[in-house]
């Protein structure tokens, strides 16, 4: 039976259940109690709020990700291929599950951030960001902007329909045909030279696109396809380097050529995987390999195959070579010669199979056929939960006795458990303030040094335009990513690096990605030991249904308390960076004012001058603000285990002395059957 179908039954079984609880009349107190938090958890079941598994989708501008995600999805609903044209903005694809339109949340910046992110002033001269501000204006206005001032472009028409639009906030497209939601949305996601003066993307921080009839393909599932690394402005920088951190899997897209031959992309590679680090949850890194059909027709499929295959072995050599001994254990890696365009050619002369499109889809499908399963099995496991607590509040009034004392026992297994597991974080708190206290220590004594041997690292010799990439830095918070660069210049990383080195070992093991890699230094592996019904076993018939219901209660509220665990464990480990990103701020807002004869010398002596008076503050206070920010969250996980199984366990042997409420044995026993054949 299929998973679907399995979770189908079984909601039907609660549903008849909710309708024979609501039916009940029973004025007693205690079942009026029973009976309101049945109905509630019943009406909670079908209501996850998991967030999806996102795949991540980067490469550099033109190697194909548009082509690529349009074929995986099987239509054309991304700008791509087109000369001078490019996905602009990140955008988010995801399923449609509530109806058979296409649609897009296009999230808008705000009036203000359009003020300050494009800068329309009149001193453009000296502007670091020039090209790029060039580009957005003639995107919004048109070739002929360029030349105009401030107060003209004020004049234009298009000024006031920009306003108007950014007073939206968001703006939703549906339509019904595929062609005319593409139509209608490409102005929101293109950056085309030959439609300058009526592109929007300039105005987008991102685009969530919804598309009908791919629940095997996208149910619990969301791509991201990012501009080309390099792209993006301040505002979509901030919000690229959010997404990464979200990715449970990552396609790197390349062109097959400069895969093969270039440095380039492993460049992007390792880049990615330094920003998926510690504080990520990426599992899986997939090299794509794009434009493997630009050979010749008269080829023979034979020569495309063997020239994809040789481009495999030198790629997984190649990645072999490149991956650090962390990134070996920590990431599972394939990788794909694909061909999108003839995907789509129904004169091809290579196969649907050999474009290796199919893989990727069976990857996606794979992946939500696993989730379905998952989210299958728990529902049922929940179902039996609530259905046991039924069976536990009717038990005899002569047992009342026993009730008690298994009362009284498993509030004491509370208390024992809470204790042992607060030791064991404890020693997790303890274990990262000592790496801590070793960064701060180094970054203080060395953070001087290795920010002058980065500066010079990138620095051209001639030092030709490093002026204007330094002050780009400076005005969007020390990181801009030029966009010929192959990496960003962020100075916030290099300040970081010495505290970073001296907790990611640490860090690893105490928030593993991957279950299998977990160990006793595991915060999940404490929560994944902590059970208040493991040395309470069933000695009868009536203790059964007690015992399954707190157990459901236990799995459950641990599996969520994992997820805060994983989106915790990302604001913690950002946390040194941002800490100094913000105490750094006004010092880069004083080396972006130095303008004049010698400015990239009194920019530079700005940012040392800041970091030399800064450093023993800056680092200490990331220092305690990670940690306090680390007991915030065993906290939370202590209060929130005790707060709920003490309520638990306090329903399950409810003092009742009816039989009146509900016999769910018939019921139990089917959800036993659907259990088994999940």
């Amino acid at each position: 039976m299929p998973h679907m179908d399995q979770k189908k039954k079984a909601k039907q079984i609660m549903d008849e259940i909710n309708v024979k609880v609501q039916a009940i009349q029973d004025t007693d107190p205690t079942i009026t109690i029973i009976k309101t938090h049945i109905l509630d958890a019943i009406s909670k079941m079908d209501k996850d709020t998991r967030r999806k598994e996102t795949i991540g989708i980067f490469g550099r501008t033109g190697e194909g990700k548009s082509s690529l995600l349009n074929a995986v999805l099987g239509q054309f609903l991304l700008p791509s291929g087109g000369f001078g044209a490019c996905t602009a903005v990140i955008t988010q694809v995801e399923a449609n599950l509530n109806d058979s339109n296409y649609i897009a949340e296009i999230e808008l910046i705000s009036k203000e951030e359009w003020d300050v992110e494009f800068a329309l002033s009149d001193e453009v001269e000296d502007n670091q960001l020039t090209e790029m501000l060039k580009e957005r204006i003639i995107a919004l206005f048109g070739a002929e902007a360029e030349e105009k001032t401030l107060e003209e472009l004020k004049r234009d028409d298009k000024y006031t329909e920009i306003y108007n639009v950014l007073s939206t906030g968001k703006k939703i497209i549906s339509r019904s045909d595929p062609t005319e939601f593409a139509s209608a949305v490409v102005c929101y996601l293109e950056h085309s030279v030959a439609n300058a003066g009526d592109c929007f993307w300039p105005l987008v921080k991102c685009v969530t696109i919804k598309i009908p009839n791919c629940r095997e393909l996208l149910e619990h599932i969301v791509l991201i396809d990012l501009p080309g690394t390099g792209d993006c402005d301040k505002i979509r920088d901030d919000l690229w380097k959010t997404k990464i951190r979200e990715c449970s899997s990552v396609w790197i897209v390349s062109d097959i050529k400069r895969a093969i031959t270039d440095r380039d992309p492993w460049e992007i590679l390792q880049h990615c995987i330094e920003d998926l680090g510690p504080g990520g949850e990426c599992k899986y890194i997939n090299f794509i390999c794009t434009k493997t059909d630009d050979m010749k027709q008269d080829v023979k499929t034979k020569c495309i195959l063997h020239r994809n295959d040789l481009a495999k072995k030198t790629i997984k050599l190649k990645l072999k070579s490149s991956k650090s001994e962390e990134s070996k254990e920590r990431f599972n890696t394939d990788v794909f010669t694909v061909s999108s365009t003839e995907y789509f050619d129904p004169e091809s002369h290579l196969k649907h199979v050999e474009t290796e499109i199919p893989k990727l889809r069976d990857i996606l499908i794979n992946l939500n056929k696993s989730i379905n399963q998952k989210l299958t099995r728990d529902y049922i496991n929940e179902a039996k939960g609530i259905l046991s607590l039924i069976q536990s509040v009717q038990l005899d009034k002569d047992k009342n006795m026993t009730k008690a004392r298994i009362l009284e026992d498993l509030q004491t297994n509370v208390v024992k458990e809470l204790k042992l597991l607060d030791d064991h974080f404890e020693d997790l708190y303890e274990n990262l303030k000592r790496c801590l206290s070793k960064g701060v220590e180094e970054s203080v004594r060395l953070c001087v040094k290795t920010t002058q041997d980065m500066l010079s690292s990138v620095r051209p010799k001639s030092n030709r335009g490093f002026h204007k990439i330094f002050r780009a830095m400076c005005g969007r918070g020390g990181f801009y990513w030029p966009r010929k660069w192959n990496e960003p210049l962020d100075l916030n990383k290099c300040l970081t690096k010495h505290m970073y080195d001296s907790i990611n070992e640490e860090f690893v093991l105490m928030f593993p990605v991957d279950d299998n890699n977990k160990t006793e230094k595991s915060m999940q592996d404490k929560l994944d030991k902590f059970s208040i019904i493991q040395c309470f076993l069933p000695t009868s018939q009536m203790l059964h249904p007690i015992h399954i219901f707190i157990q459901t209660q236990e799995t459950k509220l641990k599996a969520s308390l994992s997820r805060v665990i994983v989106e915790k464990k990302k604001e913690i480990y950002l946390i040194i960076y941002t800490a100094i990103e913000r105490k750094m701020a006004p010092g880069y807002k004083k080396a972006a004012g130095k303008k004049g004869g010698g400015a990239m010398q009194k920019m530079e002596n700005a940012i040392m001058e800041t970091i030399e008076e800064l450093k023993p503050q800056m680092f200490n206070e990331a220092k305690v603000e990670m940690l306090e920010t680390f007991n915030n969250l065993k906290l939370h996980i202590m209060k929130t285990l005790e707060s709920e199984l003490k309520s638990s366990v306090k329903r399950s042997l409810s003092q009742i002395s009816k039989f009146n409420l509900l016999d769910v044995t018939g019921e139990i026993q089917e959800l036993e059957k659907l259990s088994a054949a999940v």
